[in-house]
């Protein structure tokens, strides 16, 4: 089973065209323990100092809050974590259940909230036709692999394509866009088909040969995790397997639910803002 023990250092900055007097805010940016993953060490830093709660959201992601009422033009939150991680337990179950486990009702009442579209992953005519191409597949596990391969055959990963606000059947008629857009397309239409489904947000090691002690410029990325008879995590943005060089900080029914920080605030308009992501391979 291959291992990697990962430092990853994200950072936000804001500035501000005047004088912001309050703030409150909620950070998702902890890496949640998982049967692959196991987090060593965590913490968040925010200039100017505040006091940070912490607590799970609905869905079991690692939020931190809080809120400044003191004047400030510039906000930073750092936040730095140690964690290990290995293969995925099991890549997709060894007996995958059948497409007639989908119908039961009580299917339907358990996974309701994976199965319901979201205004991220609302259905249309694009995203049934190739739903129902899914539903031709032996079993939903199958269904999984097969609706990942048709996104990636219809879109292309572009920068600037979309915005955060990009729906999946917007992207899907545009034909291009990013890792968000990848997996609410994919969410879509697994949805469409019937099978449960969840979207995963964290980071991914750019560098599979990364050697010990490098450091790499990172991002957020997204993928999503399926029920068929057992989670099955897959990434559909490049195809490969939800592995060691992934790291997972937030689940939802999508974007909306994950967020890496959220916040509303009284004062000048943002004139800023700086993110970077670094990857260093450990061990």
């Amino acid at each position: 089973m291959s291992a990697w023990r990962l430092e990853v250092r994200h950072t936000t900055g804001f500035r501000y065209e005047s004088d912001v007097t309050a703030s409150y805010n909620e950070v998702r940016l902890s890496p949640i323990r998982t049967q692959r993953q196991w987090v060593l060490e965590h913490r968040v830093e925010v200039a100017p100092k505040a006091r940070l709660s912490r607590f799970a959201d609905y869905w079991g992601s690692v939020v931190h809050a809080f809120d400044l009422h003191r004047a400030h033009r510039e906000l930073s939150v750092v936040a730095t974590s140690h964690v290990e991680t290995v293969d995925a337990i099991a890549r997709r179950p060894a007996e995958p259940m059948a497409w007639s486990k989908l119908a039961e009702t009580e299917f339907l009442d358990v996974w309701c909230e994976f199965l319901m579209p979201t205004p991220y992953t609302e259905a249309d005519s694009a995203v049934d036709e190739l739903a129902e191409w899914v539903r031709r597949a032996r079993n939903p596990a199958d269904a999984v692999e097969t609706a990942e391969a048709l996104v990636r055959e219809r879109i292309s990963y572009e920068r600037g394509a979309t915005d955060v606000a990009t729906t999946a059947a917007q992207a899907l008629e545009r034909g291009a866009g990013v890792c968000q857009d990848f997996v609410h397309v994919t969410l879509a239409v697994l949805r469409s088909a019937g099978i449960p489904c969840r979207y995963a947000s964290g980071y991914l090691s750019p560098q599979a040969s990364a050697a010990i002690g490098e450091t790499t410029a990172g991002e957020s990325h997204a993928w999503l995790e399926a029920w068929v008879g057992g989670w099955f995590a897959v990434d559909p943005t490049n195809g490969q397997p939800v592995g060691p060089q992934h790291v997972l900080v937030a689940r939802g029914r999508d974007y909306a639910d994950v967020p890496p920080l959220r916040g509303v605030y009284s004062g000048g308009r943002a004139e800023a803002l700086e993110v970077q992501v670094e990857i260093t391979r450990r061990a």
